[in-house]
């Protein structure tokens, strides 16, 4: 085959201000997975990653020059910022999706917000909307439309027929993980990356995926592209991966951007000892839950394979909260998880959640409490956000106005009547981010007081910060106090 295709992607880091500002970039691995696929199929594949481009306009070029056939929208579903579905990014990819209509391209999406939303996608352009995992369908659709054929026998597709909308029958989850080919590295330019992480952090970090899914229920999480169920890949696939990317482009930090990493009985342990085998040297970040972490020998393997940040779903100290979630874990658990890790001096960093149904000034305080008890070493917060297909949306629906998406990540309206109003959680969201870091600012000041030789110009800096953080929470309290009213 010979058709030429266009593969991109509509998360642009820019215009996420608050995303921007971290510099923590990262390739767009799930739609270079499925560039491998289609490639492996015998199409002519260019890919465009948008990921550090100004605007979506820069594709224009490409689209008009007339040798495109397919245009492919093929959003990375292992990063979790694509979930959000966030307007600035939907925009954008209706942007390319109309330029790539006018310039006479057969233009298809995969992603979580179309998955949600295809008619409005159909309203700009795009022809096929590819609803769930998508390497498989993406591949049968493409060898469809090749054999001139329309794609009604096609799983997982959502396309329309004499403007009639066709929904075809979901397609099964992907179970043999370890049968994809490797993602197509060769198609990206990784150097300004690399630029970007060396310079604003000293260290290069690349991404890679061991799982798809997730296996639990907490009610406000939504799955559209690998659902509830949990596969993995085996650990000997994930290392030969490892091992390619040290040996390419010679990252020291992975991020594996896993919902749950290591769920699979074992599964932590035996990636430890092929890691120890080959004698590969790097560090990596997880997410996990805490009721896993406090397993056996779990966080000794993590430590053995070089882990050196953990973020867990803690969400709220307040149980009463956790169990609304369906969170099915415990305040006890988070203070246990914090200590082992802390003893096999791994990070440990807090996703926490405020708004949640139900939520008072006690169980608000109560996670507060719970953050300066337990000093994470990283903070992560946001506002409860209803996705569709989940309980918690479904509670909410019916409160939703115009606005039902977050322009971009640092947004934090609520979109639903909560116990409180916007300006009380973007305050609120102030106070404890200077509360924290004060706090570690004074751990910082003690930590010198007791050694000086850990003096640096890091905790020089992050000591006299406090004074600032200090005055910021004090008056930030205030105004909280009176917005409570």
């Amino acid at each position: 085959m010979e058709s030429k295709v266009l593969l991109t992607h509509s998360y642009f880091y820019k215009l996420d201000s608050k995303q921007w500002k971290f510099k923590q970039p990262y390739p767009p691995l799930g739609t270079l997975l499925a560039g491998a696929v289609i490639q492996k199929e015998g199409f002519n594949v260019t890919l465009f990653d948008v990921g550090l481009k100004d605007d979506p306009s820069a594709i224009t070029s490409l689209l008009k020059s007339g040798q495109v056939e397919y245009f492919i929208i093929y959003d990375d579903g292992f990063n979790y910022l694509t979930k959000m579905c966030l307007t600035v990014m939907r925009e954008a990819a209706f942007t390319m999706s109309k330029l790539a209509k006018e310039n006479g391209c057969t233009v298809i999406i995969s992603s979580s917000d179309s998955t949600d939303h295809y008619e409005k996608y159909f309203e700009h352009g795009v022809d096929y909307v590819i609803r769930g995992e998508g390497e498989d369908t993406l591949r049968n659709l493409l060898k469809t439309l090749e054999a001139k054929e329309r794609p009604y026998h096609v799983r997982g597709l959502v396309f329309k027929d004499n403007k009639q909308t066709i929904v075809t029958p979901p397609r099964p989850v992907m179970r043999d993980l370890d049968s994809l080919p490797l993602p197509a590295w060769e198609l990206i330019d990784v150097e300004p990356y690399r630029k970007i992480w060396i310079k604003h952090h000293g260290y290069f970090s690349l991404n890679i995926a061991t799982t798809r899914g997730c296996p639990y229920k907490c009610n406000w999480c939504a799955k559209p592209i690998y659902g509830n169920r949990y596969n993995s890949r085996s650990p000997k696939k994930v290392v030969d991966e490892i091992e390619y990317l040290l040996n390419t482009f010679a990252p020291t930090h992975f991020w594996m951007c896993d919902d749950i990493f290591g769920l699979k009985p074992k599964w932590i342990q035996e990636f430890r000892d092929e890691v120890v085998a080959r004698n590969l040297q790097f560090k990596y970040k997880i997410q996990s839950r805490v009721d896993l972490l406090v397993q056996e020998d779990t966080i000794d393997a993590l430590a053995e394979s070089g882990a050196e940040t953990v973020w867990v779903g803690a969400e709220s100290g307040s149980q009463k909260i956790l169990d609304a979630m369906d969170k099915g874990t415990t305040v006890q658990e988070i203070k246990e998880a914090r200590l082992l890790l802390k003893q096999k001096r791994i990070k440990v960093a807090f996703f926490l959640q405020f708004g949640y149904l139900g939520e008072t000034k006690e169980d608000i305080d109560a996670t507060l409490k719970m953050v300066l008890d337990l000093m994470p070493d990283e903070i992560g917060i946001s506002v409860s956000y209803p996705l569709p297909g989940t309980k918690f949306y479904e509670k909410v629906k019916g409160q939703l106005s115009e606005k039902q998406n977050w322009k971009d990540s640092d947004d934090l309206d609520m979109m639903f009547q909560s116990t409180f109003n916007t300006k009380y959680y973007k305050q609120l969201h102030r106070f404890v981010h200077h509360q924290f870091a004060a706090k570690k600012g004074f751990h910082a000041m003690i930590g010198v007081i007791k050694n000086p030789l850990t003096l640096s110009l890091k905790t020089i800096r992050r000591s006299l910060s406090t004074v600032y953080h200090i005055a910021a929470f004090t008056i930030q309290k205030r105004y909280l106090n009176a917005l409570s009213k």
